[in-house]
């Protein structure tokens, strides 16, 4: 719940000739500042925050000046909610508001961030309605409100006293074309509108760089999330009625192909109820659940199941959570009050005594968005209206359901000292130290992409799922994004075989594969051993993020925020310190990328490219569309077809550059959370010891071991 720490300091300043409250000003972290007005809401997301900041680190980070000065801050409390008004400069640029699907730069925007299951139309409708922002200014703004929210992103001016007769320049509109091209109202505020809010309640995140501003967002929110080592390996998602001797086949086939994957997931009909869900394992599908589990991790598998948290009559917990779950249902199933005590311990206990403790490493969970606001007849979540027993209405209780849940699923995970790697379709602010990844059931290529991006200006992870596809390019150019991004995700949902045999979802279903098929799968088995490789890489940019907030995966204008250039790019995106991701979408062989200040080598070709330009580049089917920047030593591993607690990664250094830094190596078991006291930093250097390492810290194993070194 909400802390207050102890070396808070509130101050009362003048509140801009309102007669009410006063505005309330407060100190809660380095340079992170409250502002309230009235009363602030009991479901917002700092209130539902069960994390601690990690203050420490956040004292680590350069001292900021005002990116925007809390005195500058105005709200307004009226009959219709609270209006918040924070200044904004001519030249700032802003992005955030959540996983946005359709817009990248957020200036001159109307954003609405709530949270939908189908969110296109570029509304602001989001998985992960995060009221979150931040600025090339160097600062992040987060509205603390799980209400539902209206952004006006300087696209309006507030009417205040008498209005001056304007006789001179600025003509009006004379066509309906001028008319919405008119940019004459632009102003220097964001205007939010919270309806049926009695307050205001801000929070200020200072930098002094915008990648600053977002470390100490995440820091606060408990620090960046560092999943399972397994998680960041391939997941794939059986057909929704496949059944136990199905995983059994397929996970045979994967093997004896030499086809990485680490995590089999499950689809609904593991459960003899789903929509809603019975959590209790089907007899029919999958007569003996402990044989699995058991022979899964025989061969190195972990299962995840998928769920949604509407609760059916016929499951053992119904009779249970009757009293703790909203009032009206979804699918006939109670949706349980996570938001009060009692729900969480029935739904967790129970999850842990079947699933947990007997070995199920993850779960899925859908439908936790509510159904498409913009579609009359999807109707499957509950309403608004909806009361639950804490008092969280329904409403607030859509914006934050996925959060609650996971809460109260993850916290049955640090109980037992094992990390895992959730998938889910809803989050809300400051998740940013929640190792699940965020999906969609949308499936426009270049929007996944734009969502990698995204997804970093709000603490989020993105997983960009690959499913059927029109043709073999476009299925590869699929799969490279998915690799390069926070969780690799094969989702064969409704697929009977995997997409590598058969792209054509009728075809595949009917079992004609392709004439090609060995050919294709032989291409989509090199990209799948490109991630294997890469994962120390990944690891240690995620553990980066834990211990010091830093995404690991963002877009170029948080590295490069004075860079004009950067502002809209949105297709490319930085994976830790020293990668450029520059994926290709649909079926294209050639795309412009833009490299910013330095220089980069393509890692195909090892070609040197000047920063600060745009090039035309071709990437093969079977190659990386990345760019290393000079100076990076790239830690690569032999390939291996899944992670175990025994793994040893035979590393090879490819050095970049005459003058290459030492590349940093997070070294620890991978699995449990001793990571916070157990670890080590493992630091090969070429530039001052020619291929030596250090490695300080005090974990006992080694993971990874560096065999060799080859100068670019």
């Amino acid at each position: 719940m909400a802390r207050n720490l102890s070396f808070s300091v509130i101050v009362l300043i003048a509140c801009f000739g309102f007669a009410a409250k006063a505005q309330q000003v407060q100190e809660m972290a380095p340079c992170v500042t409250r502002v309230t007005r009235g009363e602030t809401d009991k479901f917002s997301p700092y209130n539902l925050l069960q994390e601690k900041p990690k203050v420490a680190a956040m004292s680590q980070l350069p001292a900021a000046e005002m990116g925007v000065d809390p005195k500058s801050i105005r709200i307004e409390v009226n009959s219709r909610g609270a209006v918040v008004h924070i200044p904004l400069g001519n030249a700032e640029e802003i992005y955030g508001f959540g996983l946005q699907i359709g817009s990248f730069r957020q200036r001159g925007l109307k954003r609405r961030p709530i949270v939908n299951d189908n969110p296109l139309n570029d509304l602001g409708f989001t998985h992960a309605p995060t009221t979150f922002y931040v600025s090339n200014k160097g600062y992040g703004i987060f509205i603390n409100t799980s209400r539902y929210t209206t952004f006006y992103v300087g696209t309006h001016k507030q009417v205040k006293g008498d209005m001056n007769v304007n006789t001179g320049a600025g003509q009006a509109a004379q066509s309906v074309e001028e008319l919405y091209k008119n940019t004459n109202n632009k102003s220097g505020e964001v205007i939010v509108d919270i309806p049926g809010a009695k307050g205001g309640d801000v929070f200020i995140f200072n930098g002094p760089t915008l990648k600053n501003a977002l470390q100490r967002y995440n820091l606060f929110s408990g620090g960046g999330a560092l999943p399972a080592m397994w998680g960041l390996g391939l997941q794939y998602r059986m057909k929704g009625e496949s059944q136990q001797q199905d995983v059994y086949n397929m996970v045979n086939y994967f093997r004896d192909n030499h086809m990485p994957v680490d995590v089999i997931g499950l689809e609904p009909r593991w459960q003899t109820a789903a929509y809603s869900c019975s959590y209790v394992w089907s007899p029919v599908n999958f007569p003996a659940p402990q044989e699995l589990i058991d022979k899964m991790k025989a061969q190195g598998i972990k299962l995840n199941l998928w769920e949604h948290a509407y609760v059916a009559p016929v499951s053992p917990i119904y009779g249970q959570l009757a009293p703790s779950a909203g009032d009206y249902k979804v699918w006939n199933g109670l949706v349980p009050d996570f938001a009060g005590k009692t729900a969480p311990t029935i739904f967790a206990d129970y999850h842990k005594k079947t699933f947990v403790d007997n070995g199920v490493a993850s779960f899925k969970l859908d439908e936790c968005d509510n159904s498409n606001l913009t579609q009359g007849s999807a109707v499957w979540g509950f309403p608004e209206l909806s009361q639950f027993p804490s008092g969280i209405d329904g409403e607030q209780m859509h914006q934050q359901f996925g959060t609650l849940y996971f809460q109260t699923m993850y916290n049955i995970y640090k109980q037992a000292n094992k990390r895992s790697y959730f998938s889910i379709r809803s989050l809300n602010g400051f998740a940013s130290s929640f190792p699940t990844t965020l999906y969609s059931d949308t499936y426009v290529h270049s929007e996944y992409i734009r969502m990698i991006s995204n997804s970093g200006f709000s603490g989020l992870l993105w997983s960009p799922e690959v499913r059927e596809s029109a043709n073999v390019k476009e299925l590869c150019r699929r799969a490279q994004t998915s690799i390069l991004a926070a969780e690799t995700v094969f989702d064969s949902w409704y697929l009977k075989s995997p997409p590598r045999l058969q792209y054509d979802r009728n075809k595949n279903n009917k079992g004609e594969m392709l004439p090609n098929a060995k050919e294709v799968e032989a291409q989509i088995r090199t990209l799948l051993n490109f991630r294997m490789s890469f994962i120390p890489y990944l690891y240690s940019a995620f553990a980066k993020y834990n211990r010091e907030g830093v995404p690991p995966f963002r877009a170029l204008v948080v590295d490069y925020p004075e860079d004009k250039n950067t502002f809209n790019v949105s297709d490319e995106y930085m994976i830790g310190d020293n990668v450029l991701a520059a994926p290709l979408a649909d079926s294209a062989s050639t795309r412009k990328v833009y490299l910013p200040a330095g220089n980069w080598y393509d890692y195909n070709t090892n070609k040197i490219y000047a920063g600060g330009q745009s090039y035309s580049i071709t990437t093969g089917l079977t190659q990386i569309p990345i760019f290393i920047k000079e100076g990076t030593i790239l830690p690569l591993a032999k390939p291996v077809q899944f992670i175990s607690p025994d793994t040893v990664f035979d590393i090879t250094c490819y050095v970049y550059g005459a003058t290459a830094t030492p590349a940093t190596l997070f070294e620890d078991d991978g699995t449990t959370f001793n990571y916070e006291n157990a670890f080590n930093i493992v630091s090969p250097d070429w530039k001052n010891a020619k291929g030596k390492i250090s490695r300080k810290g005090n974990y006992k194993n080694k993971i990874y071991n560096i065999k060799s070194w080859v100068k670019i």
